[in-house]
């Protein structure tokens, strides 16, 4: 299966315009399009947040959902990898990034 490549400003924009859909839970400030914290489930005991307004794009496989964030030169960005069970389950997932970057937005000042 090939990858479905989001470019940075299409993916940005789907996040802010999101619909309604999972809130995600966190005891975190309310943040902004600039600065929107969300957590990335997979990692034992340990919390692991990225930030929204940096992801570059995202990669959906069939066995995998990549997101790449935090890009500049040289290669120096990151990459966070999470199995999948099938494309809907990707989708589900998306839909919760969806949802917290609308939150993001709505809570901005």
């Amino acid at each position: 299966m090939r990858p479905v490549r989001f470019c940075h400003c299409l993916m940005l924009a789907s996040l802010i315009v999101a619909g309604n859909g999972f809130a995600q839970e966190s005891s975190l400030p309310p943040g902004s399009t600039a600065f929107c914290l969300f957590e990335v489930p997979g990692h034992g005991e340990k919390k692991v947040f990225i930030n929204l307004g940096i992801v570059q794009y995202i990669e959906v496989l069939r066995d995998e959902l990549r997101i790449s964030y935090g890009g500049g030169n040289l290669g120096s960005g990151h990459e966070v990898r999470l199995p999948i069970k099938n494309v809907d389950e990707a989708n589900v997932f998306l839909q919760r990034l969806k949802q917290t970057a609308a939150d993001c937005q709505r809570k901005m000042p």
